[in-house]
Formats: C-alpha cells, structure tokens, sequence
C-alpha cells in the first residue's frame, strides 16, 4: 500500500514510505537492463555559438492534434536569472525532426523571467502553464498561455497560480472534476531552507484560477521539492471521513537533496496530505516524473538505482505490474555513455524528465549536460515502447 503505516506492516523495522516491493531488491545501475527498441533524438542541441543560449532546462511535451510540442526554459546568461525565456519547438512526423524555436514568453517587465513549464491539450486548446521569477528567483509565480494556432503565436492568460508554485507536471483530472498539477512552493527566494513540494488545485474546466497546496514536511526536513504526482483511476474509494463523501488517493513524490524519493499521500483530493517523508526507493536529487501507463502500470522516471547516489545517470524508469501501486522492476532507458544520438560521456547528467503516451509509446524528454555542468543542456528525446516496460 502507498501509505506509512502499510510500509510498517510489511516492514516492521522499516517506517519509510513504501513506493518499492521491499521482496525484491533494488538493481545497481549494472543490473537493472537496458530498454531494448528505443529511438532517441536530438530536440534541441546547445549551440550558444549559433544562437546564443547558454542554459536550457525542464523540457516538457505533449501531442495536439497531430503535432508534438516541446517547451524549455532557455537562457542566454545563467539559470535562474532575470533572462530567462520560455522557449519551444515543434514535430510533425512523431518526433522524429524538430523544426526552430519559437519563443512562448520572454518577459514584458524589467526584471521578469518565464521559464521552464507544462502543457496541457483539452478540448481542443493548447495550453502551457510557466514558471516565473522577477531578479533572481523572487516573487515566483505560474503563468498560463493558450496557443493561437493560425498564428503560431502563444496569447497570454495572465498569472495563474501564486504562492512560489512552479509546475512540474501536466494538470490531471481528479475524480471531484478539479485538475491538480504538481510542482514546487518556493518561499524565500533561490535556496531558501522551505521549499516543499505542493499542488496547485483548479477550479472545474476554469484554468486561469489555481489554489497552491503545501504538503507539509517535517521541520528539520531541508529539500527542494520539485515534485510529481500519480492519481489514482478507478472508482475511487469511501473516505474516512465522517460524512462518508466519495475520496480518490493520490500520491506525490518529490525530490530531495539525499538519494531517495520522498513521498505523500492525500486521500481528499489534494486537499490535505500526510507529512513527507523518506520512501524505500532511491532516488538522486533531480525532479521526478511519474504516471500511470494505459497497461495499468504505474512508472516513475529519474535516476532510481541502488549504486546512482546523487549522479543523474543512468537516466531509469521504474514500473509496477498492471493494477499494482508498487514499483517491482527499473529499466534503464538511458546511459550516460551512449552508442546513438545525443551527447555521449562518462560524466553526463541527464535529468529533469516529462513524459507523455501515445500510441503505445511513452515519450520521455530530458536534459543532457554533456558533462559542462551548470545546467547547460541540451533536450533530448527517448521514444520508448510501452510493451518493453514489464514488470515480470
């Protein structure tokens, strides 16, 4: 079960937060196996030389209406300064070729940086939801913007979300008809001692209003919660509660500066949440991206495998079996030394990972340092067949 006190019930020793089958063990980076018919490709390639972008990170993708879309944050200085810009690109042949950037949001006040975000395609709209920053990560914030398709251009909606949230997963639809969208409370600026993992809750089908949630942390607990989260399918199940009202479980898990994921479970919706705490599964300290596969198989992409620490390689996925809430088997999609497209050395970080199904595959963007540091990337792009993905 996805909750502390199962985990103690299995492990009685053990009170972390049970996201692994503690029957088996985990795999080193040496014996979890390599995916087998991946495609990779090169999104976007760092080439400051040609147009003069230093840094680039948070990739994310989706598919509308035939076309995939990819966004980044890009910056022609450093990270996290005041020139950020949200950029993109696009593919019409699957992923396969990507055509120019095109800019989302480059900042209209002195001092505004819109950086990396998420996408969400719904009832036929394009929409991308940012993070934002004035200075130097000050006052952050979520902006949205709808895609004009005649144009090609993206037309502002305006600040959405408040509070220090930055979106870390595409909004999903809950069983109470809200969207919740998983991300990062950042409270007091770059590197501030509170800086949980939070939600931002919609209101129905409206996307320009989001209520942020906290989930709380113990205060000793020091992380930067960049964070994911899974929602449940199914029915649902009768809550605790007094009045009986209908509850879905969803389960966030969220970075942290040690090599193991933390996590949290709400059983209202995204209302409320049990404390964070650590998990079972390791877990390098970079943002996690995670869902449920239309196998029925839950998955989580980072770095997960027993000897990985804090290094962002090999690039992992974990599954579970179909139906099942813990993840029994991790893949690696990605070495850091790799025989195919994409920079290649024993030093590269690949990181910050979205991902997306379509049409039996799951497509998993990423950063690639090439082993520079400092976040200077390029995105890539792993096309993975969802039927290599079992768990048994």
């Amino acid at each position: 079960m996805y909750s502390p006190v199962a985990a103690t019930q299995e492990m009685p020793a053990d009170r972390r937060f049970a996201l692994w089958d503690s029957t088996k063990r985990v795999p080193s980076s040496a014996e979890a196996p390599l995916l087998e018919g991946v495609d990779f490709v090169v999104v976007k390639r760092r080439e400051p030389e040609v147009d003069g972008y230093n840094w680039l990170h948070g990739a994310a993708i989706v598919r509308h209406k035939g076309v995939l879309y990819a966004s980044f944050g890009h910056n022609q200085g450093s990270e996290n300064t005041a020139s950020e810009v949200a950029n993109g690109c696009k593919s019409t042949d699957g992923g396969k070729t990507w055509r120019e950037v095109f800019t989302i949001d480059d900042g209209d006040e002195p001092n505004l940086a819109v950086s990396h975000g998420v996408f969400l395609s719904h009832d036929g709209t394009l929409w991308a939801f940012h993070g934002a920053f004035y200075d130097r990560m000050k006052k952050i914030h979520t902006r949205a913007y709808v895609l004009d398709e005649p144009t090609g251009e993206w037309k502002p909606r305006g600040v959405v979300a408040q509070d220090g949230f930055w979106p870390m997963q595409e909004p999903q639809r809950m069983g109470d008809g809200n969207w919740i969208m998983a991300g990062i409370s950042v409270a007091n600026g770059l590197g501030g001692p509170d800086d949980p993992a939070a939600v931002a809750i919609g209101h129905g089908d409206d996307l320009t209003q989001w209520d942020v949630v906290r989930i709380p942390k113990p205060q000793h607990m020091i992380m930067w919660g960049e964070s994911t989260v899974i929602v449940e399918r199914g029915a649902g199940f009768r809550s605790a509660a007094a009045d009986k009202t209908p509850a879905q479980r969803i389960v966030c898990i969220a970075r942290y500066r040690n090599p193991v994921a933390l996590a949290a479970m709400s059983e209202d919706y995204g209302r409320t949440w049990t404390e964070t705490s650590e998990s079972n599964l390791p877990m390098a300290a970079s943002k996690p991206y995670a869902g449920v596969l239309s196998t029925g198989q839950r998955y989580l992409v980072c770095t997960t495998t027993a000897d990985s620490g804090n290094r962002r390689s090999p690039l992992t996925i974990a599954v579970s079996r179909a139906g099942e809430k813990l993840f029994s088997k991790i893949y690696r999609i990605r070495d850091a030394v790799h025989d195919g497209p994409g920079e290649s050395t024993p030093v590269a970080r690949l990181s910050y990972p979205y991902a997306a199904e379509y049409d039996g595959n799951l497509y998993v963007i990423y950063s690639n340092d090439g082993g520079r540091g400092g976040n200077r990337n390029s995105s890539e792009l792993a096309i993975v067949p969802v039927g290599k993905l079992s768990a048994d």
